[in-house]
């Protein structure tokens, strides 16, 4: 069995690395643009605000290691064009320029996301960065070595931990976003107020609820950002607006949603039998509603690539769906969410109720005890949860990692009432945090 690869990441790599393993016999060859492999983009943030020391790190596999199982890594070399239906790939060896054709029995798409890059006046002026993979950590630590006002576009979860990176470091900070909240799509109101009067109180800038309009320069550098209605001043911008699928080449071959994320079934299959999809560049099946969506997350793509592993001959394991689960610290606050919030559930069309727990996490005669907020989102009329957030400054997070399995596995709010979990004094109280909302829901 000859097995193409197209992109190497996350989905990538947890593929290539299973598929070597159980596949001893297969010809794998992966190819990859860049001269680096499985970068934790993640944890740009925490490089960028020196809490990550060394960057070799965010790296878990590597060339060589790939090389180890038996693989053949192309690095530096771009796929230019598949031939879905005849097995045919073109490639370009970005060194040497040469260009060649390579076929296979099986394709693995895996060539995740590139960040929305609006076509704005100034967009090309210098110091105008983006935020995703190592190069990109590099240049924004580069240029933020004589940058005083730096300014960020995008308030989702990257753009809000290089905030408070940049805070940290002694810069002026402003955070720019479209919405009229912080991390608008995975948090509630009541949330995001707690997380903005935090940056508030560290003199950030909260341009919310504003567009930018373009970016002035003086000397081929970026000096201005200008909105609809405010201007500032600007060392260094990095745009955080989203992610798109890297998907073109294939458009028109397999099946993809509007945005070009590409469907999958549920063994990681596309609508060519011979060809497996994985990670951001794929949509996936979202539990809370039943729809196929677009999320990209670190977490779906190390286990999506997996199943495309065992997948690849036939069916072995099913994909689960997702729920979005995902998890921040801003300042001291443990901030955790799965599913839906009240608000995307009523975008959504369900019609859904919600019960609040707010109260100590543990016992008051214990020496400390700190408060947490509980959120649960369930349909009115089933009961079924689809969605929980959690805020704390003790890290209650994996809270949240049970509420997933809760709406993965479909549990009514009255069932999460009577749920068994321990207790003991150094954790908890004799009814959790989620039996109690289970308890006090209507």
């Amino acid at each position: 069995m000859k097995i193409a690869v197209i992109g190497c990441t996350h989905a990538g790599t947890a593929a290539i690395v299973n598929a070597a393993k159980l596949y001893p016999e297969a010809e794998i060859t992966v190819y990859e643009r860049n001269d680096n492999i499985s970068f934790l983009s993640c944890g740009i943030a925490l490089y960028v605000g020196g809490v990550v020391k060394d960057v070799e790190g965010l790296f878990y596999s590597s060339p060589e290691e790939l090389a180890k199982l038996g693989v053949r890594t192309k690095m530096g070399h771009d796929v230019l064009d598949v031939d879905i239906d005849n097995k045919k790939l073109k490639v370009r060896n970005l060194d040497t320029k040469e260009e060649f054709e390579d076929n296979f029995d099986r394709l693995i798409i895996t060539t995740g996301s590139w960040p929305i890059i609006p076509n704005l006046e100034g967009i090309d002026l210098e110091n105008i960065v983006l935020s995703k993979n190592f190069y990109h950590a590099n240049d924004i630590i580069e240029k933020a070595q004589d940058a005083q006002n730096v300014v960020v576009v995008g308030a989702g979860y990257i753009g809000v931990e290089l905030v408070e990176s940049f805070e940290r470091n002694g810069k002026n900070v402003t955070l720019i976003d479209m919405e009229d909240r912080i991390l608008s799509k995975y948090l509630d109101q009541e949330y995001t107020a707690v997380a903005e009067e935090e940056f508030k109180k560290h003199d950030v800038t909260l341009a919310l609820g504003e567009r930018v309009n373009k970016f002035a320069g003086k000397d081929g550098k970026v000096s201005k950002v200008i909105t609809d209605q405010n201007e500032y001043e600007a060392d260094l911008v990095i745009m955080c607006i989203g992610f798109k699928p890297n998907t073109e080449l294939f458009k028109g071959q397999i099946d993809m949603l509007d945005d070009g994320s590409i469907i999958v079934d549920n063994y990681m299959r596309t609508s060519n039998k011979d060809v497996l999809a994985a990670g951001d560049c794929c949509a996936v099946r979202y539990n809370p509603t039943g729809e196929h969506r677009y999320i990209p997350l670190a977490t779906n793509a190390v286990r999506m690539g997996t199943l495309v592993a065992r997948n690849l001959k036939q069916e072995t394991t099913k994909y689960m769906g997702t729920q979005g689960t995902s998890g921040i610290k801003i300042y001291q606050h443990n901030i955790a969410a799965t599913g839906l919030t009240e608000e995307a559930a009523q975008e959504a069309g369900l019609e859904v109720s919600t019960v609040t727990v707010t109260d100590n996490y543990r016992p008051e005669f214990m020496p400390t005890y700190d408060e947490a907020k509980l959120k649960v989102v369930y349909e009115t009329d089933s009961r079924r949860i689809v969605g929980a957030q959690i805020m704390s400054e003790t890290d209650l997070t994996q809270s949240i990692n049970t509420m997933s399995v809760v709406i993965q596995n479909k549990m009514t709010v009255d069932e999460l009432a009577f749920v068994d979990f321990f207790f003991q004094p150094h954790f908890n109280k004799p009814w959790n945090l989620l039996n109690m909302a289970g308890l006090n829901a209507e």
